[in-house]
């Protein structure tokens, strides 16, 4: 049964459950009251998108159910055990609520492929029962109140795709085992309480473009042939409860939710330099390490990461020259260096002048050591980095100017001889003088020399 997007109210009937019917789609109406107790054989139940309150049924029996979409309601509470009952589940949002506690540890689901719980007060840690759902393929706690470290065993859910624990208290380092999830595709871990160094081999997270096209086909079929699969919620759903912190602003993915790949760990307390390996990615599209403590340069060959639209790096302490081959990503439309240590001219590129054309400045804002357009700030001779430019330049023109300058002495100094000669009369009466007499000198020098050497030849 099909009816939502209508504007119905009013509450569900109580008896609900001794209806026949296995999909229920009732989202975006202005129901409200509580959620009666589900019919048995139900297999999809999509409440989404309206004002249901009260709590979640505590006799949840509804054994087939595959599809529990919740989100965007008033429901409050806990969430209770009996969902452990449903043991077919594969997606569970309950995410925009008002949730609070701990998720139940159900060892008896192992088919959950997306679960979404963001925007509620839940609280703990990342329940044990994940480790079992190896199709786990979407998982968001993002705004939430969970804590401690995230587990090791979570390199096991080899299908994860997006992982988003954003705005929680996680703390201690990132573990290395993140970088085994190599069907990821969007790793969301900022606003937490993370610390030490971002994780080496991130080159693992190869972010290829198979896994976006065959993401993408799932979701075409999901589209327009729910009945190939169980889950029957396509990317407009889905995109609806996606903020993506991208561009330096919150954006909402709908159907172009395949495409976006990237990594987020702003807002934490990372440490060490950004890791040089991170720039093999080169099908990320958005890379956010903002608010955190990061030392050392930008990595070389951050040229290497063509697919790169969004790169944020401020509030760090990165030092160092911005490197010139940042000017060859072509597809970079955002980019915020602002509030480091950097130093050095700016580069230039038509792509980089295009930037924040409003104020491009606000791009190297806090940098005290950077110089050049489009700050106000000119390079001098001695900054560093344009010294290499000066003593290059130096010895590329110095022959041309000493050439230069010997052809434009000796015209200058002929001319002021002929000038002199010209117009002053008695300078002119002695140099002829002069002339005359060396001549004669010369002349006698040269008669002499040559009887004597006439002479000689003669002797002999």
């Amino acid at each position: 049964m099909y009816i939502s997007n209508n504007q119905i109210s009013g509450s569900l009937p109580t008896h609900l459950d001794g209806m026949a019917f296995d999909q229920l789609y009732l989202s975006s109406n202005w129901l409200t009251g509580p959620i009666p107790t589900l019919p048995i054989n139900i297999t999809l139940l999509d409440i989404s998108n309206n004002t249901f309150s009260e709590t979640i049924p505590s006799n949840l029996e509804a054994s087939q159910l595959e599809v529990l979409c919740m989100h965007s309601n008033q429901i409050g509470g806990y969430i209770p055990e009996s969902i452990c009952k449903l043991e077919q589940l594969k997606y569970l949002d309950l995410s925009n609520n008002n949730l609070e506690g701990g998720i139940p540890q159900c060892p008896d689901i192992h088919n959950i492929e997306y679960l979404i719980l963001s925007n509620n007060s839940l609280s703990g840690k990342i329940p044990a029962l994940l480790e079992n759902n190896t199709r786990l393929q979407f998982l968001d706690l993002a705004w939430n109140n969970f804590s401690g470290r995230l587990p090791t065993w979570i390199w096991k859910l080899a299908n994860l795709r997006f992982l988003i624990l954003s705005h929680n208290k996680f703390s201690d380092s990132i573990p290395v085992d993140v970088t085994k999830l190599v069907r990821l595709q969007y790793l969301d871990l900022s606003g937490n309480r993370f610390f030490g160094a971002i994780p080496c081999h991130l080159s693992n997270l190869t972010f290829r473009r198979t896994l976006q096209e065959e993401y993408m086909d799932t979701y075409d079929l999901l589209l327009h042939d729910p009945s190939e699969f169980a889950i029957g919620i396509g990317p407009q759903e889905l995109g609806q409860i996606l903020s993506v912190n991208t561009k330096g602003q919150h954006l909402i993915y709908h159907r172009t939710l395949e495409y976006f790949v990237g990594i987020d760990l702003s807002c934490n307390s990372l440490t060490g330099e950004i890791p040089t390996d991170i720039t093999s990615l080169d099908a990320l599209v958005n890379l956010n390490l903002s608010s955190n403590q990061l030392s050392g340069q930008i990595p070389n060959m951050i040229d290497a990461m063509q697919s790169l639209e969004s790169l944020d790096l401020s509030q760090n302490k990165l030092s160092g020259e911005i490197p010139s081959s940042l000017s060859n990503l072509t597809s970079l439309s955002y980019l915020d260096l602002s509030y480091n240590s950097l130093s050095g001219r700016i580069p230039s590129g038509p792509q980089l002048d295009t930037l924040s054309a409003e104020n491009q400045s606000l791009m190297y804002i806090g940098n005290s050591g950077l110089c050049g357009p489009p700050v106000h700030k000119n390079c001098s001779g001695n900054d560093p980095s344009i010294r290499g430019d000066l003593e290059s330049s130096k010895a590329e023109f110095e022959p041309l100017t000493f050439y230069f300058g010997l052809v434009l002495g000796f015209v200058v100094g002929l001319w002021m001889v002929f000038c002199a000669l010209l117009f002053k009369k008695t300078w002119r009466i002695a140099c002829f003088r002069l002339f005359d007499e060396v001549y004669d000198q010369v002349y006698v020098f040269v008669v002499v020399k040559w009887a004597s050497f006439a002479k000689k030849i003669d002797e002999d």
